[in-house]
């Protein structure tokens, strides 16, 4: 069975002032479609190198990373922004939204970049602002909602073009823990109805709703381990 996607000895190197710091040392794993996953370990330990290279953000120095059967590492930049276009849907720490753009035309804009019609943008937009229960924030400005609203809206901007991996860096790092739980509990929901999720933290307590957890440190796996999601 093909793996959705797959690091074979995947090395990271950076020069910093001369000196090579070496984030990755040779890291391998797979990833299967419908999988919710956290990627974990403290700061410095490689896991925001590893989500650069999943989400194609970033190429490795060696090794091999294959997304549906494509040898991602070693894509030039345009082809990496396809990639990143149609296969991920990313959500960040800091949302990322435009402050004075209404929530649809948010949620509607990765589809700009992809040439899709306005009547279907829309179409799709109010779909994905439906999966996260804010149908009727449509036409707010972001700047009008709370900080989990704001990140809802990122999923949904995330989902709207029905991309293989959703991919959460930090996902509910600006988040009180109440919201935390809400963000989370949307992430196990669309797991649950086939979405492949993988969620990079440095939060145990975030990486306890996922179904697996690899633990990553000084640029090695230190732990790969099936988990009992959390539930509350």
């Amino acid at each position: 069975m093909q793996h959705l996607l797959e690091l074979k000895n995947i090395t990271k190197s950076y020069i910093i002032a001369d000196t090579e710091y070496q984030a990755l040392k040779g890291i391998s794993f797979t990833i299967d479609k419908g999988e919710m996953v956290a990627i974990t370990g403290p700061s410095g330990s490689g896991k925001s190198t590893t989500m650069h290279i999943l989400g194609a953000l970033d190429t490795p120095t060696s090794g091999k990373y294959y997304l549906n059967g494509h040898d991602v590492s070693q894509m030039n930049d345009d082809e990496l922004a396809a990639i990143r276009n149609k296969e991920i849907g990313f959500i960040f720490q800091s949302f990322n939204l435009l402050s004075r753009t209404s929530v649809l035309d948010n949620v509607a804009l990765p589809l700009v970049y992809a040439n899709v019609k306005r009547q279907e943008r829309e179409e799709l937009a109010k779909k994905a602002l439906e999966a996260v229960s804010l149908a009727d924030k449509l036409a707010n400005k972001s700047n009008q909602l709370s900080g989990g609203q704001i990140q809802r809206v990122a999923i949904a901007r995330a989902l709207v073009t029905n991309p293989a991996i959703i991919l959460g860096d930090e996902p509910t790092g600006n988040l009180d823990t109440k919201t935390s739980v809400e963000i989370m509990k949307i992430f196990q929901k669309m797991n649950k109805e086939g979405k492949t999720i993988i969620i990079i933290t440095h939060e145990p307590d975030i990486a306890a709703y996922a179904s697996r957890i690899i633990s990553i440190r000084d640029g090695l796996i230190q732990s790969d381990k099936l988990n009992k999601p959390r539930e509350e």
